[in-house]
């Protein structure tokens, strides 16, 4: 059996890595879109006084989240 050398397993690790790193990239990158839309229409859920956890379980956005871009999105 045949050592490997620290960079041939640095160069593994980062093969195995990469694929669902690229992944979660794209991903988190859809979410902050989705966010960008989501906002004002909380931020409207939140001045028609549906509840917080309403809005939790129709958005998956928390409580503290909702407050947060309700009170920006008012300023």
């Amino acid at each position: 059996m045949t050592q490997m050398t620290p960079a041939e397993l640095r160069a593994q690790a980062e093969a195995a890595l990469k694929p669902l790193g690229q992944k979660r990239i794209k991903l988190l990158a859809q979410l902050e879109e989705i966010d960008r839309e989501l906002r004002p229409l909380i931020a409207e859920a939140v001045r028609m006084e549906v509840p917080y956890r309403r809005i939790n379980e129709l958005s998956g956005v928390s409580p503290n989240t909702a407050r947060a871009w309700s009170k920006r999105e008012i300023n």
